[in-house]
């Protein structure tokens, strides 16, 4: 009999294991205008690190991305010659940075439903979203397919800022290029060209800065990147001279004090910055 109730047990644990297995690949594959959580531990903790730092200071410009954001704006020490960067850049318009590594649209939009922008009136919105949907598989016939969902997913994210910050002008970028699989740049050069649809030149503005980064081909520059996706300090500052005139028509001349919230850190202390999970 007790032979008989382990049997029930393991059975009953493996069609559990089974259903968490089935859950985690329907999740996996959610629309990508569909909110989504992430699962991990770090990534809800630094979720709460974002709830508590839109309360703090006073915000009128605010990043939203991935890693490709967050690592500019971040106080990891691996990340310190970025911050600097950011610091030069932005310091005196109160900007804070909301990305987190390896969201995709999904993840952003389940961010911003559960409540980091609200109550933040920003004037101005920086989003640069989507890289981690294009991912760095090589396209199999499927690019225009994978550009559209990425797309949707973006554009669900700006409905999602419009309705949350309906009076902050929004800047929303191209997708940049990836150099870890440079097979995927049609992907991203498709869906670049439907993002730029999303934006009416007036509240929503579409910026690329893909001609200063890279060649005609998507190939970056010398110096613009170590691992062929996240920018350096000299990637950063193509992106930071290109934003610059259009903030200082939107927010005005910097000011000699800044209100921003002090810059957060990846939430987990035990774990080394370099083994973040990052775009994909």
């Amino acid at each position: 009999m007790g032979m008989h109730i382990k049997n029930r047990l393991l059975i009953l644990s493996l069609l559990m294991s089974l259903a968490a297995a089935c859950a985690a690949a329907q999740a996996a594959e959610a629309p990508a205008d569909q909110p989504l959580p992430r699962s991990d531990a770090n990534s809800l903790k630094a979720h709460e690190q974002f709830m508590a730092k839109r309360t703090e200071g006073k915000i009128d410009l605010y990043f939203l991305g991935d890693s490709i954001t967050r690592r500019w704006g971040t106080s990891d020490a691996a990340y310190a010659d970025l911050l600097s960067n950011w610091n030069k850049n932005f310091k005196g318009w109160n900007a804070a940075d909301f990305g987190w590594g390896a969201d995709k649209t999904q993840n952003i939009l389940w961010r911003l439903q559960q409540g980091e922008l609200d109550g933040v009136n920003p004037k101005v919105i920086v989003l640069m979203a989507g890289t981690n949907n294009i991912g760095n598989q090589s396209p199999r016939g499927d690019a225009k397919s994978r550009a559209a969902e990425t797309v949707r997913g973006v554009a669900a994210i700006v409905k999602q800022l419009r309705e949350r910050a309906p009076h902050a002008s929004i800047i929303l970028m191209g997708i940049t290029p990836r150099n870890d699989n440079i097979d995927v740049m049609p992907i991203v050069n498709i869906a670049d060209i439907g993002l730029e649809q999303l934006a009416d030149g007036k509240k929503i503005r579409y910026l690329n800065i893909n001609r200063q980064l890279a060649d005609e081909r998507g190939v970056l520059y010398p110096g613009m990147t170590k691992d062929g996706l996240h920018p350096t300090a000299k990637g950063y500052q193509v992106w930071a001279d290109a934003l610059t005139p259009i903030l200082r028509k939107l927010l005005g001349p910097k000011s000699a004090h800044d209100r921003a919230p002090p810059p957060s850190a990846d939430p987990s202390a035990t774990r080394p910055p370099a083994s973040e999970p990052a775009a994909r």
